[in-house]
């Protein structure tokens, strides 16, 4: 009789866990990408795989500088609290209240420090493209994470469109090279690329995977075309464009022909894979994979500057780490 009660005790606390609600807090709203979430998790259509999950808080703030995203904070507030979230005054009183963080601050130049207060509550987290506004800034939010041991993964929602994952998985043959192509608009507080050509570079990389040593850039007003040599042979572009139409897409080069790239789906494949990152905790983007291609970026525009000579992977991470050291100490 005895055993019996203890098993029913057992598997009365078991139910409890698994019904209860994972309870997820936004840092940001002035990207609609944290609209967007929040549509998916607090509205009356939810889907039955994302029962377990709702956005109870959000903290604001969000960029003060960038106008086209500081001017969307007073609209945003007022949508998510029609969804049921509360609003609160800083991140501190924010993690109080939540399991998982996603940080969706527009500006990627205060991630580092708004990351920073995540860390010391040991709340895993999602960083909402660009990890930080510059490489050396990324590899600082990384050693934090290492240094608190809290699980993080940042990326573009273009990563998980199905048919690049196809492709990454080796479905359509070996990558032999790619051609991948993105809106790349320019926001001044970041260097070229991490405001917004960052989904183009990701997905070139979703489909040639790591390994690449060297960069070299053409650019002009409206477009930039960027090559990188993989230490394998393997040849990938991305090319930025600032004119024309918003499209996203690509040609992959396979050992059996040539494959489209996926375009732009929308926000669920993101979300699923966070979803799942903050029930696992385990990223689904490995950090070297996610510091190669802000190296990747940064060694563009150090061949930008230097009217498009080759510009060796390797020199330009060294000087990201270097930087993040500063970075970490004047931050601690």
């Amino acid at each position: 009789m005895r055993l019996r009660i203890i098993l029913l005790a057992t598997m009365a606390c078991f139910l409890s866990l698994s019904q209860a609600q994972i309870k997820i807090g936004i840092i940001g709203l002035d990207t609609s990408h944290a609209i967007a979430f929040t549509k998916f998790l607090n509205g009356d259509d939810k889907k039955e795989e994302f029962k377990d999950f709702k956005i109870v808080a959000a903290y604001p703030y969000g960029s003060k500088t960038i106008k086209s995203s500081f001017d969307r904070i007073p609209g945003y507030i007022e949508q998510v609290k029609g969804l049921g979230v509360e609003i609160v005054p800083s991140i501190a009183e924010l993690l109080k209240k939540v399991d998982y963080v996603m940080l969706e601050t527009n500006d990627g130049n205060l991630h580092l420090e708004q990351a920073y207060e995540v860390f010391k509550a040991g709340k895993p987290m999602f960083i909402d493209k660009p990890l930080g506004a510059t490489l050396a800034q990324s590899i600082a939010i990384y050693q934090l994470a290492r240094d608190y041991n809290v699980p993080i993964f940042s990326s573009s929602a273009l990563r998980f469109v199905p048919q690049n994952q196809k492709l990454r998985k080796g479905e359509y043959g070996k990558i032999l090279g790619a051609d991948c192509y993105s809106p790349a608009s320019r926001e001044k507080s970041h260097p070229d690329f991490g405001w917004y050509g960052i989904h183009g570079v990701e997905t070139l990389f979703t489909i040639m995977g790591t390994g690449c040593v060297s960069v070299n850039r053409m650019s002009a007003e409206g477009t930039d075309v960027v090559v990188g040599l993989w230490g394998d042979g393997r040849i990938g572009t991305f090319r930025g464009r600032r004119t024309g139409k918003s499209i996203y897409g690509g040609t992959a080069f396979t050992d059996k022909g040539a494959e489209p790239v996926g375009p732009y789906q929308g926000y669920e494949v993101l979300l699923t894979e966070i979803l799942n990152f903050f029930k696992t905790r385990i990223a689904p983007v490995p950090e070297e994979e996610t510091l190669e291609i802000f190296t990747f970026m940064e060694a563009s525009n150090e061949s930008k500057r230097n009217e498009g000579r080759i510009i060796l992977m390797e020199d330009t991470y060294r000087k990201g780490l270097a930087e993040a050291k500063k970075l970490l100490s004047e931050l601690k």
